[in-house]
């Protein structure tokens, strides 16, 4: 069995393509970069839980940040190790967990065996969906102008999405907006999810998480809030707009919320005292 951590996908590939310039359809085929996504099938403790179509890189990342916000670990310290394997044309990502928190994740799938499911995006019941996440602490508000700046440098640290135009991105800034972190990915919870296990790879204090904001390329759905509240990350900024229920997540669980951001313009949504200025 191949557990090499290293294990190298490429992120994008060549291809050849036509271009419509002003309604007409150029004769020669140029070069352009496509994104690659690969199945991901994530494994704890030798159970089959999940499998999606990411961007093949910061494996370790995701499957620890996905761990995290799905609630399924409560603390990266929960995680014993992670180990990738390359099969059927996707990467298996085995992650060792603790023994209490692979009782909770054998419970929680066995209440699920034989429900009816909801329909909502492949998870069986409602509470699943809306599952309980701490609020985020209070800390002091971030500058309004920091949090600007954050979203503004986020543009410059998307290389994949440079090259291939079909990727989301998450960052992190800390408190006086210079953003420290950033991670890419085909998908925008993926993106968020591989954030937020760098993060946890970062050991920071509680207080450092909630007065920082995490940026990001998307719209702001109820669960990238979520992730941005198991992460304790006060405050989310996102390009284009949030959904209802994330505003009434947003107000519930003390996360900051903006939107629309464009240059020095934006909206807040939820928790205007997570600003300053």
């Amino acid at each position: 069995m191949d557990t090499d951590p290293t294990l190298a996908h490429p992120t994008w590939l060549p291809a050849q393509v036509l271009r419509v310039r002003g309604g007409r359809l150029e004769a020669v085929q140029q070069a352009d970069q496509l994104a690659e996504e690969t199945p991901i099938a994530l494994e704890f403790n030798g159970i089959s839980h999940a499998t999606m179509l990411a961007t093949p890189a910061d494996l370790e990342d995701f499957a620890l940040g996905f761990a995290l916000t799905e609630g399924i670990v409560g603390d990266a310290h929960d995680v014993r190790g992670i180990e990738l394997r390359e099969e059927c044309d996707g990467v298996v990502v085995e992650v060792e967990i603790s023994s209490a928190c692979a009782a909770r994740l054998k419970e929680r799938r066995r209440a699920m065996s034989g429900r009816t499911g909801c329909g909502l995006c492949g998870v069986e019941t409602l509470p699943e969906v809306m599952r309980d996440v701490a609020p985020v602490g209070a800390a002091p508000a971030v500058p309004l102008a920091a949090a600007l700046a954050a979203m503004r440098a986020l543009r410059d640290r998307q290389p994949l999405h440079a090259a291939t135009g079909a990727t989301h991105a998450a960052g992190w800034a800390d408190a006086d907006g210079r953003l420290q972190v950033v991670r890419e990915d085909v998908g925008r919870h993926n993106a968020l999810d591989k954030l937020v296990g760098a993060l946890a790879r970062a050991d920071l204090g509680a207080a450092q998480r909630a007065g920082s904001v995490i940026v990001v390329s998307s719209r702001a759905s109820f669960e990238m809030v979520q992730k941005t509240a198991a992460a304790g990350v006060g405050l989310l900024a996102a390009v284009s707009a949030p959904t209802a229920l994330a505003q009434r997540l947003s107000q519930r669980l003390g996360v900051g919320l903006m939107g629309f951001m464009r240059g020095d313009d934006a909206t807040i949504y939820a928790c205007q005292e997570r600003l300053a200025g």
